[in-house]
């Protein structure tokens, strides 16, 4: 495969990228994560997932990039990565109790030719308890994920439940990363 390049600063994506057996570097793309007017999660992280690797690729056209964009859906509402503190606990209380989704475009770019992937998984957060939620954000954890929680940590004994990929709950789903990078358009040396 030519070189390949995340075009994320995620420290969960260049540790399952890596685990995964990939050889890769790290150029994060600067881009607009406003969302749209009337956008849909799933065209939003996928746009998302687009923009950031095409802005790479055209500073790198020889370059296979993979972008990635992950959000959390709850009745509704896109729940992005928290502002401040207070705005972690109301996404935290928003997910007590529910089941909500989590979406994760993927966007492969080889200089002109591109292919996205959006996946889905359904997580169910049990009722969180006050205290729960105060040692939780004490923590600090809460900070730079989406919906203000990672399934890999503190956070996995609230989810008695996902259905679907659980690594696109941590921000890469593998398989559909592995089909993506493995089409012929991209796997001519």
């Amino acid at each position: 495969m030519n070189q390949l390049i995340l075009a994320s600063s995620s420290p969960r994506r260049r540790e399952l990228l890596a685990k995964a057996g990939y050889t890769f570097e790290v150029r994060a793309a600067d881009i607009d994560e406003s969302l749209h007017a009337s956008e849909l999660p799933k065209d939003y992280v996928q746009r998302l997932a687009l923009e950031k690797a095409q802005k790479i690729a055209a500073l790198n056209p020889e370059a296979v990039v993979l972008g990635a964009d992950t959000t959390v859906v709850v009745e509704g509402e896109v729940l992005g990565k928290p502002e401040d503190h207070a705005d972690a606990e109301r996404m935290l209380r928003l997910l007590s109790g529910r089941t909500h989704q989590v979406y994760t475009g993927l966007a492969v770019v080889k200089g002109a030719e591109h292919r996205i992937h959006v996946e889905t998984t359904d997580v169910v957060f049990r009722d969180l308890t006050d205290e729960e939620l105060a040692t939780y954000l004490a923590s600090g954890e809460a900070m730079d994920k989406a919906g203000a929680y990672g399934i890999q940590g503190y956070a996995a004994r609230w989810i008695p439940r996902i259905e679907g990929d659980y690594f696109n709950v941590v921000g890469l789903p593998l398989s559909a990363m592995v089909g993506l990078l493995g089409e012929s358009v991209f796997s001519a040396a």
